[in-house]
C-alpha cells in the first residue's frame, strides 16, 4: 500500500505566503516524479508543479516566479513554497507521486493525497 498525505494549508491574506509538504510512505519501490495538482470550485483539477527524480521542474503558467517545488528524494517528500498568493489561487491541493511498488517494480502508476484547502482572501 502507498500513502501520500499533505499538511500545510489553510488561510492566507493576499499577498501572503503558504509551504505545502507531501509525505510518501509504504511498499515503494521508486519514484519518478512528483508533483502538486489544484481543483478550485466549480473547476477542473490543473497542474501546478511537478519535479522529476533529476529535479527538473515544470511550473503552471500562472505560478511561474511565485511557486517553488522542491523534493527530499531520501525522504520521499515533496514541498511548494507559494508566494504572493492571489485569491484566484485558493483552491484544494493535491500531491501526486508517478512511483513503482515492490509488487510491481517495473510498472509506474499516479497516486495521489487526499488534498489540502488553500484558501486566500481578498
Amino acid at each position: 500500500q502507498v500513502q501520500l498525505v499533505e499538511s500545510g494549508g489553510g488561510l492566507v491574506q493576499a499577498g501572503g505566503s503558504l509551504r505545502l509538504s507531501c509525505a510518501a510512505s509504504g511498499s515503494i519501490f521508486s519514484i519518478n516524479a512528483m508533483g502538486w495538482y489544484r481543483q478550485a470550485p466549480g473547476k477542473q483539477r490543473e497542474l501546478v508543479a511537478t519535479i522529476t527524480s533529476g529535479g527538473i521542474t515544470k511550473y503552471a503558467d500562472d505560478v511561474k516566479g511565485r511557486f517553488t517545488i522542491s523534493r527530499d528524494t531520501a525522504k520521499r517528500t515533496v514541498h511548494i513554497q507559494m508566494s504572493s498568493l492571489k485569491p484566484e489561487d485558493t483552491a484544494v491541493y493535491y500531491c501526486y507521486a508517478q512511483l513503482t511498488t515492490y509488487s510491481e517494480r517495473y510498472a509506474y502508476k499516479n497516486y495521489w493525497g487526499q488534498g489540502t484547502q488553500a484558501t486566500v482572501s481578498s
